[in-house]
């Protein structure tokens, strides 16, 4: 199965041999790097064109309204998949469910408080999307086949009746399973494997425009809103990265006095797990790493460390759901829109339901943002302006991910230290 994009390394793309043609050079950019020139290209144009560049955001939307209908469907069938896979049992089972629940809520406490101290998104003064969009429905064909696209992956089957949505649908599915058309399913297990393949593929076809997207949105936003929200933006990072040293400090806090590993032992056996996610962003590829790092250089239990660096890892997404909680905030303060105590409690639940599907999931950042910002009704075409920044976040939230994984394994192996003959 594919990984995450918080789980897994940027350069999903499979090598293509030198001197290929453009778009083969293209791929062969990992995605961070076609966001940057998205990105570039984006402020060039967006300065070239003016107010002239607003239309330009259409694409975007298109990008952003196809991963909103695939969302709900992805993340149903990665729970399931997780729940149905991971293999739970002995005593320590039932402490992990615990301790990662407590995890995640103090880590989404965390971005929401420094967001709303920090408040990195005043004084952005962007305009709310709905002022544009009336004035611009009518004469862009564009807008009038965007809104043929379905909002949901099931929706075209229901009441909203689109035949294009079905047509959509049917098509994205019947190429997605083309060449598994021979594969024999033989369990349930084996058809939820299926669908949720499927599902990630065409997620990846989506993954592959996103630059678009930002291009996109950038353009857009520069030529009619300046570069107010870009220094918003540079404050939103420092916001971030800030919560992430707190969400560290409170795990080695929670290390020095529930465990027998003291801070210091951890950081300097774990060195190696955290390099590696850092430079990667994947803490699934760092699984093995990880999980050695524990077991033979700082000492833990084999059984405490293969359920915090192996099965904890499948439900543990801290950095994630931190950053999601935070980059709502942001975009709510960016457009001057307050959210109230009860729907920052609704990001909370849903950051927290997210990060739980999120293990299996490439780009999982992406998606599981687009349910929190749908959940509390903030509007999903400023995700793109996040990714202009998120490839450098993204490994910073990662590094966090894999150390949530620690902290997890230091406290299931308890203060006392297992004696060796």
């Amino acid at each position: 199965m594919s990984q995450p994009m918080d789980e897994q390394a940027p350069e999903n793309q499979t090598a293509t041999p030198p001197g290929g043609g453009p778009i083969e050079r293209w791929q062969n950019i990992p995605l961070y790097g076609r966001i940057v020139i998205a990105l570039v290209l984006g402020i060039i144009t967006g300065l070239l064109l003016g107010s002239n560049a607003a239309s330009l955001a259409v694409p975007g939307k298109l990008v952003l309204r196809l991963l909103g209908a695939l969302a709900p469907a992805l993340i149903l069938a990665a729970i399931v998949h997780t729940f149905m896979t991971t293999r739970l049992g002995g005593p320590l089972a039932v402490r992990l469910p615990r301790l990662l629940v407590l995890n995640t809520l103090v880590a989404i406490t965390v971005g929401l408080t420094v967001a709303n101290v920090v408040q990195p998104g005043q004084g952005a003064g962007l305009t709310p999307p709905s002022l544009h969009e009336e004035t611009t429905r009518s004469a862009n064909p564009l807008t009038l086949f965007l809104e043929n696209v379905p909002k949901s992956l099931l929706g075209p089957l229901g009441d909203d009746g689109k035949v294009i949505g079905v047509i959509f649908v049917a098509v994205a599915f019947g190429m997605a399973l083309r060449k598994e058309r021979e594969r024999p399913i033989m369990t349930i297990g084996h058809l939820v494997e299926l669908f949720l393949e499927v599902l990630i593929k065409i997620l990846h076809w989506i993954i592959a425009v996103v630059p678009l997207a930002v291009f996109g949105i950038v353009a857009s936003i520069i030529g009619t809103e300046g570069f107010a929200q870009f220094r918003a933006l540079g404050i939103f990072v420092l916001s971030v990265l800030l919560a992430l040293v707190i969400q560290a400090a409170y795990y080695l806090v929670r290390i020095r006095f529930g465990s027998w590993v003291s801070p210091r032992q951890l950081l300097r056996g774990g060195r190696d797990a955290l390099v590696m996610a850092f430079s990667t962003a994947s803490s699934t590829a760092t699984m093995p790493v990880t999980y050695a790092a524990l077991k033979d250089r700082v000492g833990l239990r084999e059984q405490s460390a293969s359920m915090g660096a192996l099965v904890g890892a499948n439900f543990n997404n801290d950095g994630t759901a931190l950053y999601e909680a935070m980059a709502a905030l942001f975009v709510a303060q960016m457009i001057g829109m307050d959210l109230s105590i009860q729907q920052q409690l609704m990001v909370v639940l849903t950051s927290i339901i997210a990060s739980v599907g999120a293990a299996g999931i490439p780009e999982a950042g992406l998606v599981t943002m687009t349910m929190v910002f749908t959940a509390v009704g903030l509007p999903v075409q400023y995700i793109p302006v996040l990714l202009t920044v998120d490839w450098f976040l993204d490994r910073c939230r990662t590094a966090i991910n894999v150390m949530g994984d620690m902290n997890v394994s230091c406290l299931l192996d308890g203060k006392q230290k297992e004696e060796t003959s």
